[in-house]
């Protein structure tokens, strides 16, 4: 190094070694920043590739699981089907027929007293608007 440094002098004269120092270190600076880009990319695309091996393994484990789950579930569908006797009978198997649940909300609705009603003040009667502002309105004094 100090060789080089002594050659630099002698070549390029102590006037504008200082600048020429400067320029050699920044560009080394830029080189170094490049190089670390370049190095942290391959490893991004390296843990991408071994991101991507996983999920495919993964991906694998699943289709197997869910494959598995699909012939189990139909093995159970035709034992139960044995054992209830839907497959002997050779009818589909049935299911109950949809009730509507009938909500008897006006009953509930209907169940508090009116005299309840008018103590804790709850409404009883929806008010139109006018007979709303004729309640509300202010009264003015004579």
């Amino acid at each position: 190094m100090a060789l080089i440094g002594a050659v630099a002098l002698i070549v390029i004269g102590p006037e504008k070694l200082p600048k020429v120092a400067r320029t050699v270190g920044t560009l080394l600076g830029k080189a170094q920043r490049y190089v670390n880009d370049v190095k942290a990319e391959v490893n991004r695309s390296m843990e991408l590739d071994e991101l991507k091996k996983m999920k495919e393994t993964v991906e694998g484990a699943a289709r197997d699981v869910e494959q598995s789950i699909q012939t189990s579930a139909s093995d159970f569908e035709k034992d139960w089907a044995a054992a209830t006797g839907e497959a002997q009978a050779g009818l589909p198997p049935s299911y109950p027929e949809y009730r509507h649940p009938r909500k008897k909300w006006r009953l509930k609705q209907g169940a508090t007293p009116n005299w309840y009603k008018a103590r804790a003040g709850i409404r009883t009667k929806a008010l139109s608007g006018a007979a709303r502002v004729a309640r509300y309105r202010p009264q003015k004094f004579n």
